[in-house]
């Protein structure tokens, strides 16, 4: 059974796992080890427990049977783009492979677009690596457009990444 929750000061080490186990699954392939263990460093412990102590963050996880399963994280927009109004962005949403297809992700994607309401915002913005169909899929089917592109960089390798917006 898959609940959710929102994560607290206690889920760093937690998060720090989970994100970096969904991104080499998801990733992992595309890069030279040093650029991943760069890469890998952002999502540590440390950087968790500063962003769980933000207050302008929220991050909403999805555990089965206590088990991480995924999570989402909202803020205030951050990604090199130039947001229009009142705007939130989807900073991260991370499922892992065991639970794709289970709908976990549009329950993630549902709290996120609420939350983001419920913050003012009439924009929802995300980023998205350009070779990630599945996810960008995702995106569009929940009703986002591109609106432009920055590079994300990944240790030494530079990514395109289209940035895409909903209109709350």
């Amino acid at each position: 059974m898959i609940a959710y929750r929102m994560a607290g000061p206690d889920d760093a080490a937690l998060l720090a796992a989970l994100s970096s186990r969904a991104f080499i699954e998801t990733f992992g392939h595309l890069y030279y080890a040093a650029d991943l263990a760069a890469f890998l460093v952002t999502l540590g412990e440390a950087t968790w427990a500063a962003q769980l102590a933000d207050p302008t963050l929220a991050i909403r996880l999805a555990e089965d049977d206590g088990a991480p399963a995924g999570f989402a994280k909202l803020g205030p927009p951050a990604a090199p783009f130039t947001p229009r109004g009142a705007s939130a962005e989807l900073r991260q949403l991370y499922v892992l492979a065991p639970w794709h297809g289970t709908g976990l992700a549009d329950t993630l994607m549902a709290w996120t677009i609420d939350a983001a309401r419920e913050r003012g915002a009439t924009d929802l913005y995300l980023s998205v690596f350009i070779d990630n169909p599945r996810a960008r899929r995702f995106y569009e089917r929940h009703g986002f457009e591109r609106v432009g592109s920055y590079t994300f960089m990944v240790g030494e390798q530079a990514d395109e990444d289209d940035v895409m917006r909903l209109v709350l």
